[in-house]
């Protein structure tokens, strides 16, 4: 049966290439990611196009249409669609390249300053053009029904694996309802767009572009109307790469005061996000691993955890710092070998 489907979806490919006119296209396959997209790098007439192959149910085209719309229409570097059949999941897009920010920076650690800053530069484009003319672009809330979800994926999938089902059960209301009041200390705003997987795997160097459009986006489909302070944290506490201290603080100074915010309650909202979104990546790694099959991306928790145990250095953090410490020790944090007989909450 998935012989049958790859298939009828290899002829659907063939029918929507010819369609675009790429029918004499070579085909490239390029690695996968976590999600159920997949990518190929097609070449007609020595031009490059990205083929976007996103199955539907699983997958839905039209917000990553949607954003790429408003991103260029700000005169950002996401990638140009050529074109796009939402009903079968195809997108043929413009190339960017192979540089991407991780990339480079394995290259030359020299660069980093000069990447980070690019990319925080453009964060603050982006802030300024939504607050002034973006308004009429409507994106969904990243609101705490949304946050209360992602964090539930800690408990429901990497507290089973730390201390076993029936245990991680009885424990998800203590630590649902610590996140429950963070949230509601923490001041969030949903007001700017948040492309929410901003990081080095998904950035693009294009130094023969001018100004910020040398930095390229990728991955942006499930951008969210939040807090400024996102964007940043995803940048800057990165689940795949370690990022100077030094650069940290140029970036944070940098933003706070290009954006004109105060000081305090922005690293209030940045630690709380960091948490936040660090304690979701926890679930969703230790998800790819035990229910898909994906172990590799365990060997990427133990600098998740520096990042979270970071964050919960904030006050307001306190609470959940103490909790995880009560029920989720040093020695149970980091890499460890997932059971997939163990299964999860939800």
């Amino acid at each position: 049966m998935l012989a049958e489907k790859m298939t009828n979806r290899s002829a659907l490919i063939d029918a929507f290439l010819l369609e675009a006119g790429w029918s004499a296209a070579s085909r490239h396959p390029l690695a996968g990611d976590a999600s159920f997209r997949r990518y190929e790098r097609v070449i007609q007439a020595d031009k490059p196009a990205m083929l976007m192959d996103a199955p539907p149910p699983q997958e839905d085209v039209t917000p990553f249409i949607r954003v790429t719309q408003l991103l260029r229409s700000y005169g950002h570097s996401a990638p140009e669609i050529y074109a796009q059949d939402t009903a079968s999941g195809f997108l043929l897009l413009e190339d960017l390249g192979e540089d991407l920010y991780s990339a480079v920076l394995r290259a030359d650690g020299e660069q980093e300053e000069a990447l980070y800053l690019a990319a925080a530069e453009l964060l603050v484009d982006l802030y300024h053009r939504y607050e002034t003319v973006g308004k009429a672009h409507v994106l969904e809330p990243y609101d705490e029904t949304v946050m209360l979800r992602e964090v539930g994926l800690f408990a429901d999938w990497f507290l089973p694996q730390a201390v076993g089902l029936n245990k991680a059960r009885s424990l998800k209301e203590e630590y649902m309802v610590l996140w429950r009041d963070i949230l509601a200390q923490a001041g969030l705003r949903q007001h700017v767009p948040v492309l929410r997987d901003y990081h080095a795997d998904n950035l693009m160097w294009l130094p023969e572009r001018n100004g910020l459009q040398r930095v390229g986006l990728l991955d942006y489909q499930d951008a969210l109307l939040g807090d400024t302070a996102y964007d940043l944290v995803s940048f800057l506490e990165d689940a795949r790469r370690d990022v100077s201290s030094a650069v940290i603080e140029k970036v944070l100074d940098y933003f706070i005061a290009a954006t004109q915010q105060d000081r305090d309650a922005f690293m209030k909202r940045y630690a709380v996000l960091g948490a936040q979104r660090n304690s979701k990546i926890i679930g969703i790694f230790t998800r790819l691993c035990v229910r898909d099959g994906k172990p590799h991306y365990l060997a990427f928790l133990p600098r998740v955890w520096g990042w979270l145990e970071h964050d919960l250095y904030h006050p307001l953090l306190a609470p959940l710092a103490a909790w995880l410490d009560a029920h989720v020790p040093a020695p149970m944090r980091g890499a460890f070998e997932a059971d997939s007989t163990i299964g999860s909450i939800e």
